[in-house]
């Protein structure tokens, strides 16, 4: 039997300001929108083919309420300096500069998208 985990649904304030967002600041394409009774949906893809699902409800308004249960996003990236750079460019909130992490031989940089959402953005490095 296999299983994998392949896509992540969210929930966004503004559906088109983040899926500008997510293309323009993080690189991810568009593959489709749904559109459900009460729901906007739309679906964009990285690199790896794992998706990130983003919905807006159409009767919900005012902040997301994040709670405690989902703690932060990956963004696996050959340019964690680049990366961190364009999405605070893009209004990302920076939350911390990219910083190479020697134990691991990765760096990694922290930024919350429009929703408040954290993600970590990591680059693995060779050698």
């Amino acid at each position: 039997m296999r299983a994998s985990l392949d896509q992540y649904c969210i929930n966004v304030t503004d559906l088109e300001r983040s899926v500008r967002f997510y293309e323009e600041a993080l690189g991810l394409a568009v593959t489709h929108r749904i559109e459900i009774p009460g729901v906007s949906e739309v679906v964009l893809a990285g690199a790896s083919g794992n998706r990130l699902q983003l919905a807006h409800h159409h009767d919900y308004s005012g902040p997301i309420q994040h709670g405690n249960g989902l703690w932060k996003l990956y963004l696996d990236t050959d340019d964690c300096a680049g990366l961190y750079a364009r999405a605070v460019a893009a209004g990302a909130e920076a939350v911390s500069a990219p910083q190479h992490l020697e134990q691991w031989n990765v760096s990694v940089a922290f930024i919350r998208d429009p929703d408040g959402y954290l993600f970590e953005i990591v680059q693995m490095h060779t050698a």
